[in-house]
């Protein structure tokens, strides 16, 4: 039994290594998880994250428990010093020995700290929101990279086919030179047609390898090992989308409009904190102390009797009244109220920026819909022609340059088929993610 269980934890990290060395192809999705899961300003944004968490924990402890301290201290005295017990000075060397605990809590401090827990709590959520803001940068600059290394991938393998084609079309022009079909110029003009293709090849190759870069830059993958993806031509869905319940979608839940949000909520409550800092505060005091000496010549009682006879304890109810601080606390009051006008104009204003965005996200996409729509009809019709004009040149019944012009008109389509469909992918993903789901969720569905 512990062998069979050795073995399948065994196939198990087998699998697991073996998609992250890149054996498996990977998804979009895969891809912004990974990115995810390396990125510094993840981990830098989780670590404030922590400290923010850390706040909490110290804003509950200050506001709920006493401060506690113990101290001891132990000296020997040479020359005139005070006898503890008849009051009267001494020559002899002496030894002091002393301890001492002591505790206080606030009771009341104008609510200062009941308030700190509410802004240290609001931090939190301020922090989660820019995470979710660098997640979503991230998973928008890795599906604009991926689709264009998926891009460039195809157009390239377009660029094999017409390689191919030409190579194919040079060698009859050849036979039919050898025949008297042809002429001389109409070979050359052949052998250009495919030098041109292959020139175009690679410089497609180039970019696909450019953007290849990009992709592994964003993904912060290791160079030692080899990076595949899928390249799986993503499926066209026409949608329709309502402007103005994506834009309240996006005041719900965009990390922005959130962060903004909370800006004004803690500002609020550090424009309270500063006026309430201006009360009175009260506070408790307690204390246990206990201490031993003994000195040259005399014969002083036992430790434990000293330790038990000179124990003491105390309690304290302290009022502070603040009266003057030189305006310090005015001045702070005004800066907060200052500070708190600003967010809530802050707020106001990425409302309006959000409401922009998302008309600006849906107008981009519709007509980025209208355009990959009439590209499919031009990239159809353009290969229907191509293809007959491909067997009129086997025929001969029109010239390389005629050929030439349709091929690369040919060229053209497809390129804009493909790259109206991602473009209008990355809108389409831009106005999802403003109505709430995340990028990374998207390319689940």
């Amino acid at each position: 039994m512990l062998k069979k269980i050795t073995v399948f934890f065994y196939a198990c990290a087998l699998a697991l290594s073996s998609q992250m060395t890149g054996s498996e192809p990977l998804t979009l999705h895969d891809c912004m998880r990974y990115a995810i899961s390396r990125s510094t300003k993840i981990k830098i944004q989780k670590a404030v994250i922590s400290d923010k968490r850390l706040e909490i924990r110290d804003a509950v402890l200050s506001a709920f428990t006493p401060a506690i301290s113990a101290s001891t201290y132990a000296y020997y005295n040479f020359g005139r010093s005070i006898d503890p017990q008849t009051n009267t000075y001494f020559n002899q060397t002496s030894f002091h020995n002393n301890y001492s605990l002591s505790a206080y809590i606030d009771l009341f401090d104008g609510l200062t700290a009941v308030n700190n827990i509410r802004i240290s709590k609001t931090g939190l959520l301020i922090s989660q929101s820019q995470e979710k803001q660098v997640e979503a940068d991230i998973c928008l600059a890795v599906m604009e990279a991926y689709y264009n290394v998926v891009y460039y991938y195809r157009l390239r393998e377009v660029y094999e086919n017409l390689v191919e084609d030409a190579s194919q079309a040079l060698s009859l022009a050849r036979r039919q030179e050898a025949l008297g079909v042809k002429g001389y110029a109409d070979v050359i003009q052949m052998e250009a047609d495919l030098a041109d293709r292959k020139f175009d090849l690679i410089s497609t190759e180039n970019m696909a390898n450019d953007q290849f870069m990009t992709l592994k830059a964003l993904m912060f993958w290791d160079e030692a090992e080899e990076l595949m993806v899928d390249y799986t031509l993503p499926s066209f869905v026409e949608e329709s989308f309502d402007a103005e319940m994506i834009t309240l979608l996006a005041m719900d839940n965009n990390p922005e409009v959130k962060m903004a949000t909370l800006n004004v909520e803690n500002s609020g409550r550090e424009l309270r904190v500063a006026k309430w800092s201006l009360l009175p505060s009260i506070t408790l005091y307690g204390g246990w102390n206990t201490s031993f000496y003994t000195y040259s010549g005399y014969h002083s009682p036992s430790y434990s009797n000293q330790f038990r006879n000179n124990m003491g304890e105390y309690v304290e109810l302290g009022l502070t009244v603040p009266l003057y601080n030189r305006l310090k606390g005015v001045t702070n009051i005004q800066k907060k109220k200052n500070a708190y006008n600003n967010a809530r104009l802050e707020l106001e204003q990425k409302k309006i920026d959000i409401e922009i965005e998302v008309k600006r996200a849906i107008q981009d996409c519709e007509g980025a819909m209208t355009a990959y729509t009439q590209s499919l009809k031009k990239s159809s019709l353009q290969e229907e022609a191509f293809k007959l004009n491909q067997k009129k040149l086997e025929q001969g019944l029109i010239s390389p340059l005629e050929f030439r012009i349709a091929n690369n008109n040919y060229l053209k389509a497809k390129s804009d088929e493909m790259n109206s469909l991602f473009k209008y992918l990355i809108k389409q993903a831009v106005v999802k993610y403003y109505s709430g789901i995340e990028y990374i969720n998207q390319s689940l569905l």
